[in-house]
């Protein structure tokens, strides 16, 4: 990945002059300081989440599609009759 960092032009001739005093690149000067970073953060960013498929699988298949099609029907039979 590449990131584009603006620095302040003091803050670049101190990057520059820090990188060079340390013999270094300033690309690696900083890879160096944002490895530290990374390395310091609890890896809970980098976990994959669970995924939910198969959670329900313990209560054996689900209703087939006529099923909820017929409880959709006696749930909403008579709905809203009253009102009219």
């Amino acid at each position: 990945m590449t990131i584009t960092l603006p620095l302040e032009p003091k803050k670049e001739a101190k990057l520059i002059a820090l990188a060079q005093e340390r013999g270094v690149s300033a690309n690696d000067l900083v890879r160096e300081a944002v490895d530290k970073m990374l390395d310091a953060t609890p890896d809970r960013y980098a976990k994959p989440k669970k995924s939910a498929f198969g959670l329900l699988a313990q209560y054996g298949p689900g209703p087939s599609e006529e099923e909820i099609d017929a409880n959709r029907r006696e749930m909403f039979r008579g709905f809203a009759e009253d009102h009219f």
